[in-house]
């Protein structure tokens, strides 16, 4: 699979190109190349290291829309057994920008819910772009309701850049059903988890992010909207998202420090798209971890402890200069 360079990560490709070439020349028999070879293996061990560990808000966004990035179903099947998706909402239609349904993690049974983004065009726009419609977030609560009936722990994957907004939507009550999943999910019986593993845009990822546990992928982003319509209403003008990524606080550190979130879920080194399989394996040891703590509460004390994890978030005022 072809990875797209993001601007920040092009003098890694260019040292990773000048090692392709050595190590062709090297197989075609123009001489040892060793030498050179290891050195720059080092240099690149360096840059990335550099590179990596002094990401900037705006590059953690960046990385958080990569279009290689895995998705949810991509998690979905390296992770669970026996996964079976249900579709529609039993008022209106499906919605295939939200995935879910009964499956299995190393036994056990769950609930997983999802949204999805497409990888190409076609694709998108048959996922509208991973923005759910209302009809979604009613098939998400209807999925919610039956694991909740079959006493199924709910584990939703986050990664939207916002519920769509067009005029459909709006006719079709979208916040209202936004609204709806955010009373109801509060009054779930069963263990609700909830892991951003891309995008985390506004009351679209809140609609499934009411969870005993939220936790972000290391370079995703959980935010009340994104740069880029932060930018447009502050500053007018969106050439300012860079400022307004920083501003926002978004990032998986940043929401740790605030004590907006549980944890942090590390991901390969250059992203969750360098390697599906270990990002997915660091995500199914946390779920796993998770669903443990939680599986010795009674449905009383799981619907207190989410009342209080979002009762709990701090205050925060302005300083004055």
């Amino acid at each position: 699979m072809s990875i797209a360079v993001l601007e920040f990560e092009k003098p890694l490709a260019e040292l990773e190109d000048r090692i392709d070439a050595l190590m062709r020349m090297d197989a075609a028999g123009s001489g040892d190349h060793s030498k050179e070879l290891r050195s720059l293996r080092r240099k690149l061990t360096a840059a990335k290291k550099t590179i990596y560990t002094n990401l900037t808000p705006w590059q953690r966004v960046q990385l958080a829309r990569h279009p290689f990035r895995p998705y949810s179903l991509d998690y979905i099947s390296r992770i669970c057994t026996d996964f079976m998706e249900f579709h529609g909402d039993r008022r209106f239609a499906d919605d295939p920008a939200i995935v879910g349904g009964f499956a299995r993690i190393d036994g056990i049974p769950v609930m997983m819910i999802g949204t999805q983004k497409g990888r190409n065009v076609k694709e998108n726009v048959f996922r509208n772009f991973g923005c759910p419609n209302p009809e979604g977030y009613r098939k998400a609560l209807r999925l919610m309701k039956v694991a909740e009936l079959a006493g199924l722990p709910i584990v939703t994957l986050i990664d939207t850049p916002g519920a769509y907004p067009g005029v459909g939507a709006e006719e079709r009550h979208i916040g209202e059903a936004i609204a709806v999943n955010l009373r109801e999910m509060f009054g779930l019986k069963v263990p609700v988890i909830s892991f951003v593993i891309g995008e985390g845009g506004s009351g679209g990822a809140l609609g499934l992010g009411v969870a005993n546990k939220v936790f972000l992928l290391e370079n995703s982003y959980y935010s009340i909207i994104t740069p880029e319509g932060c930018a447009a209403i502050l500053w007018k003008d969106r050439a300012y998202s860079e400022q307004a990524a920083a501003a926002l606080k978004l990032t998986a550190d940043e929401l740790l420090r605030l004590g907006l979130i549980d944890g942090v879920i590390p991901e390969p080194v250059g992203g969750a798209h360098h390697n599906y399989d270990k990002a997915a394996a660091y995500l199914k040891l946390e779920i796993l971890k998770q669903l443990e703590d939680l599986s010795d509460m009674s449905a009383d004390e799981l619907v207190e402890q989410r009342y209080h994890h979002f009762r709990d978030v701090k205050y925060f005022g302005e300083a004055k200069a």
